[in-house]
């Protein structure tokens, strides 16, 4: 069956159409970023297409184009065999790779020859790579937000998983960027995605996002650990109304201990992430910080972090970045358990109900 082919533009409105979509290029490629959802199967592997590399800059075009077939040939056999053998006829593969050239050429064309319906991406991943770029801010300022305000520990983040179970619309960028957003961001054993993945991710959200209800987000820098927040996203988050989420110091200190707990259960971890802060806080502060947490005082320098570190300037520098805090909507958390963040969320939801009837 013959191959066709699918502008880089029209695959938003039609992936859902492909029983699967399948990334030819290396695993190295598709770990930094892919479509949503995408499989991989390459046609190189990483070794291989150095190899392949190689062969092109240090004997010719001709010897690497025979070495590469040969490669090429066994993956996709080997993937036919592992994937293909018990489908139907009527399976239909969307298959890319970096510009829709030999890599999935190959594997489309032997699929093809199969007998099965496939697609390929016109100009690859980085011709679609550019429309997400192109769309991105489009779908950033398409939808209207409400901004969860408030100092470190307050419970946002709790209060937007609370949102999200009552039915609102969520964007929860922490969870998109693997951090939590602070010095204790880092989540021991995962990794944060790619600036690219990163940016397909946020892609991928806004664009099942209804634009007539709102979108509840916690307020963020304009980083999330190694990763940012694209500038429209941002720009529009910064300019939306805000809610003023407040929760006692003594409910945040243990709310932060609760969230943060690998760290009190594994004190170099938190020393190693405590001395980051040396720049900002000093040798002197942060070795007496180390000193509590090697007594086996780690709450009391969770206290000491809510009170010296991050509340200090908070206020005036959410007033600064969010135009809207001075208007915002107050909700005062009763504590930091469950119940409370449940009503919080379904209070919300229904001031927003009402304002929007």
């Amino acid at each position: 069956m013959p191959v066709t082919s699918l502008p880089a533009d029209q695959v938003p409105a039609r992936l859902s159409q492909f029983d699967v979509i399948i990334d030819a290029r290396t695993e190295d490629e598709f770990s930094e970023d892919h479509l949503p959802g995408a499989i991989n199967w390459p046609t190189l592997d990483n070794a291989q297409r150095i190899e392949i590399g190689t062969l092109y800059k240090q004997v010719n075009a001709f010897e690497a184009k025979k070495r590469g077939a040969a490669l090429s040939a066994r993956n996709i056999a080997a993937h036919i065999e592992a994937h293909v053998l018990e489908l139907p006829k009527q399976w239909k593969p969307l298959v890319y790779c970096w510009r829709g050239g030999n890599r999935s050429g190959a594997l489309a064309t032997i699929l093809g020859a199969i007998g099965f319906q496939v697609t390929l991406i016109e100009g690859g991943y980085k011709a679609w790579r550019q429309q997400v770029l192109l769309t991105l801010p489009e779908l950033s300022q398409q939808l209207h937000y409400r901004v969860l305000c408030g100092p470190t520990g307050c419970g946002k983040t709790r209060l937007l998983h609370a949102l999200h179970q009552a039915g609102a619309q969520t964007l929860d960028l922490e969870a998109l960027a693997s951090h939590r957003s602070s010095v204790l961001g880092m989540i021991p054993g995962q990794d944060q995605p790619s600036q690219k993945h990163f940016d397909t991710l946020i892609w991928d959200a806004l664009r099942h996002m209804d634009p007539t209800r709102p979108v509840y987000v916690e307020s963020e820098s304009k980083k999330v650990g190694n990763v940012r927040v694209p500038d429209a996203l941002m720009d529009a988050m910064r300019h939306s109304p805000c809610v003023a989420v407040e929760l006692s110091l003594p409910e945040r200190e243990h709310l932060l201990a609760e969230d943060y707990a690998v760290f009190l259960q594994q004190p170099e971890l938190f020393i190693d992430r405590l001395q980051a802060l040396i720049p900002r806080r000093g040798h002197e502060t942060i070795n007496q910080w180390i000193e509590w947490v090697r007594d086996g005082q780690s709450l009391k320098v969770v206290s000491a972090l809510l009170i010296e570190h991050y509340d200090p300037g908070y206020a005036e520098s959410t007033q600064r970045n969010f135009v809207q805090f001075g208007h915002a909507t107050a909700c005062a958390l009763a504590n930091r358990h469950t119940d409370s963040m449940r009503l919080a969320a379904q209070h919300l939801i229904a001031q927003d109900s009402a304002a929007n009837a």
